[in-house]
């Protein structure tokens, strides 16, 4: 379909969201990073210490400022649940389609590492860049989805009716999404668009669209050999250690020279998913690569961009992120240790299902153990990853062409190689849907590290190009 967006109304889009992003938008976001409100999983106290209410009602006071006609906000707290800002906006007709729009407003830990000058709950505006914990994951989201339809009104074009749906819990796995949306269900309806802005991108010169997921399986392993700590002389050599026998384990999952899982946790690549790579392999190919902190004489797993960027998009992959049971060097003596608990963390295909691929790495972890030792899975957990179900050839165009208002170039379809529980969830409840699932968490911002930060100039072109969409997917109708 052809844009209803003239150059006039192009320029008009964007001298209204530089003003009222300057003005409105980001002193807001300021004073949200100053809260430490963090997510369930990281503050034990998080029932009874107010943070997270403070930090919704905070968005909530903003979201009344902005005088969006037809809109009711309210911020629901049920016992035992985190905090939920639900928000309703009419359509502008009795029988407008309904589009959701989601984000988070709990945070990751504050974390140490921060550069001079900068921490988690200190904003600062360095090279138009906001740093701070949460502005970009995914703080702006509630601005970001408000603002859209304000500016749409403002132009006297049509916008479908919206449901803003802003959660407390993503960052420990939305625990509480499914009971929110059972309890509303009847007030959210059918959304006929899912609008997320928690994803990322691939660079800040075009629009992005997250087109796959990631699954993701965590397992808690301990192994333990004897009963207690012996002296290193006298049992090595009889006494396996319970180190090596992790190296075994793990060697059952994955190989050791090259990464590569085993077949049974891989799929096959689709190939219009593969062609979609290879594009965004053309114009960002070193940046997926030489994004990451390597030491000077480090290199990837492969020295193809291409493979490196579907190992990441689409092959299982291994990581041990955590482990228990060895002692400092400092404290270190000549102690054969009796046992070792380890975090393995898994990422798996988009459309490999979590439940069959956690059955299957707990069979091959205990069964016919090294050296008969005991091997406990202490904790399995997991969630399936998303592959975007098939688009329309109007809806893309829409998306394409407002990446060229306001980019100058096309929109890219991108892979992930997190992971977003609950996309896979709503792809589920709403199934006739079609998704724009899109963020701003490019190069460097490091959302869960420290550091982190909202690239200002291409949050204000992101908020333009939604704009646009919005306002055409209604006109389109």
């Amino acid at each position: 379909m052809e844009s209803q967006f003239s150059t006039e109304t192009i320029k008009k889009v964007q001298d209204y969201v530089e003003k009222n992003f300057t003005d409105s938008i980001l002193p807001s976001i300021v004073d949200y990073i100053k809260i430490p409100n963090l997510s369930r999983s990281y503050d034990p106290e998080f029932l009874t210490n107010g943070l997270l209410e403070k930090a919704a009602n905070h968005m909530i006071d903003w979201v009344k400022s902005v005088n969006v006609k037809g809109l009711k906000v309210e911020l629901i707290v049920d016992q035992g649940k985190t905090p939920l800002i639900f928000i309703e906006i009419d359509g502008t007709n009795a029988d407008a389609e309904t589009i959701l729009l989601y984000g988070h407003f709990d945070k990751q830990p504050h974390m140490t590492g921060w550069k001079e000058g900068l921490g988690a709950t200190t904003p600062v505006i360095r090279d138009d860049k906001l740093y701070g914990r949460g502005g970009a994951d995914d703080g702006y989201a509630i601005y970001n989805s408000v603002m859209t339809i304000k500016a749409i009104q403002e132009l006297g074009l049509a916008h479908p009716r919206c449901i803003i749906f802003i959660e407390g819990d993503e960052e420990s796995g939305s625990v509480d999404l499914p009971y929110y949306f059972d309890k509303l269900s009847s007030r959210i309806g059918a959304p006929s668009v899912l609008i997320c802005m928690d994803s990322g991108c691939g660079n800040y010169d075009q629009f992005w669209v997250t087109n796959t997921l990631r699954g993701m399986a965590a397992f808690d392993v301990k192994i333990k050999i004897i009963e207690e700590g012996v002296h290193s002389g006298d049992a090595s050599g009889v006494v396996p250690d319970t180190f090596r026998i992790l190296r075994q384990l793990l060697a059952r999952l994955e190989n050791t020279e090259t990464g590569e899982v085993v077949k049974d946790l891989q799929v096959v690549i689709p190939e219009n998913r593969h062609a979609e790579a290879e594009k965004v392999v053309g114009v960002i190919g070193k940046q997926l690569v030489g994004k990451f902190p390597w030491v000077s004489t480090a290199k990837p797993v492969n020295d193809s961009e291409l493979e490196c960027y579907l190992n990441r998009i689409w092959r299982p992959t291994v990581v041990v992120t955590g482990i228990d049971g060895l002692p400092p060097t400092a404290t270190a003596g000549n102690v054969l240790r009796p046992e070792t608990s380890f975090r393995i963390s898994m990422r798996l295909p988009p459309t490999l299902d979590a439940t069959k691929a956690i059955e299957f790495v707990k069979k091959t972890i205990t069964e016919n153990p090294p050296y008969g030792a005991e091997i406990t899975v202490l904790k399995a957990a997991g969630a399936s990853g998303w592959n975007s179900p098939p688009s329309e050839q109007w809806f893309d165009q829409i998306i394409n062409t407002a990446s060229q208002h306001f980019f100058g170039k096309d929109a890219l379809y991108y892979g992930e190689g997190g992971s977003i529980p609950f996309i896979n969830f709503l792809g589920s409840r709403y199934p006739q849907a079609k998704f724009v699932v899109t963020g701003i968490l490019g190069p460097q911002s490091n959302a869960h590290g420290p550091n982190e930060f909202l690239h200002i100039p291409f949050t204000k072109k992101l908020l333009c190009c939604m704009v646009e969409i919005i306002a055409n997917i209604t006109a389109h109708k």
